[in-house]
Order: structure tokens, then C-alpha cells, then sequence
């Protein structure tokens, strides 16, 4: 059976997918074994209503926050580890030990609108002023250099004309969802 360890920080919408990806056989012989959070988040409810092991980081510095995730990871033996919507960024130890089994969804075409402080609607939002005419979702690995690991997937949709960075960000989500369980299986 692989093992996923989910980190959050949010909502837990691409989690909630991957649950449900086990659960309806689109993610072979996989279970989500562990999640993480680093702050109070709807996904740690949602986890725990499913008998998942939730470890919540909220009062740990965060200079120290990579060392408690290694800790737990360490004890759980995860064949992957997903950032869904996890906000921190993990120290260059960190990537360099768990390098190959870390991997992020990001909402678009990296390298374009990547790096520190882009994420969620702040990324569309720039699309949108900057009038590109595609966009996307991008999966890969997670390195010290933030979003700039290798490409493991990616998917594109157009933007409409009339397009705001709330209906982009519902057309992108549905790429993430769909790619991120790709790169999984790939990658398990």
C-alpha cells in the first residue's frame, strides 16, 4: 500500500479530491496516511471526520517548522509527500532529504507566476492584469528554490475575454485536481 502525507494550510479542496480519488479507484493501492498542518485550517476537520493521523504545527516557530515535519514524516515512512495548499516554505535540509518525494500543485504555468507570496487568487489575479491569453496548473517537485523544481505534469486552458481571477481560478482548479492525481500515480 503507498503512503501519502498531505501538508496544508487551507481549505483542503485538492485533498478532499485525493480522498476521494482513493476512494472511487482513480489512485491505485494508495491511502492517505498522514496530514500536517501549519496553522488551524478547514482541511484538519475534514481529515479527522476520515480517521486520518493530523498533526497540527500551529504553535511551532516557524525556523523550527521543517525540523517537527521531518520528525513526523520520519515515523511515518511516506512513499510521497503533497503540499495541498501548504503556505510555508520548507527549508533547503528538508528538500534535499525528502527530494523526489516532495511535489507541489501550482495554479499556473510555471516558471510563469511563481516564487515567494504567489499563491491562490494572487496568481490569477496577475494573469488576468498581465492579459495572458492561457493559463493552467503545474505539478512538481519541491526544491529550496521555491516553485522552481522540476515539472512533473502541467495543463493549460484558455482565457476568455471577459475572464476575472475568480472564474479563472475555478477553471484552474479543476487542472489541478486532474494533474495532481496524474503526477501520483506516476510518481507511486
Amino acid at each position: 500500500m503507498n503512503k501519502i502525507a498531505v501538508l496544508v494550510s487551507g481549505e483542503g479542496r485538492n485533498t478532499h479530491h485525493i480522498l476521494q480519488s482513493i476512494k472511487n479507484g482513480m489512485l491505485y493501492n494508495s491511502i492517505v496516511n498522514i496530514m500536517i498542518s501549519d496553522r488551524w485550517c478547514r482541511a484538519i476537520q475534514y481529515a479527522l471526520t476520515r480517521n486520518i493521523t493530523v498533526f497540527s504545527l500551529i504553535k511551532t516557530n516557524k525556523k523550527f517548522l521543517s525540523k517537527e515535519i521531518d520528525n513526523i514524516l520520519i515515523r511515518y515512512t511516506p512513499d510521497i509527500i503533497v503540499l495541498s495548499g501548504f503556505f510555508s516554505i520548507l527549508d533547503e535540509e528538508f528538500c534535499e532529504k525528502w527530494s523526489g518525494k516532495v511535489i507541489n500543485v501550482h495554479p499556473s504555468l510555471l516558471p510563469k507566476y511563481g516564487g515567494r507570496g504567489m499563491y491562490g487568487i494572487k496568481v490569477h489575479q496577475e494573469v488576468i492584469k498581465n492579459k495572458e491569453k492561457i493559463s493552467g496548473a503545474t505539478v512538481h517537485y519541491v526544491t529550496k528554490d521555491v516553485d522552481l523544481g522540476g515539472v512533473i505534469l502541467k495543463k493549460t486552458c484558455r482565457i476568455d475575454s471577459k475572464e476575472t481571477p475568480t472564474s479563472l481560478s475555478k477553471k484552474v482548479s479543476m487542472i489541478e485536481k486532474e494533474i495532481l492525481i496524474q503526477s501520483i500515480n506516476k510518481l507511486l
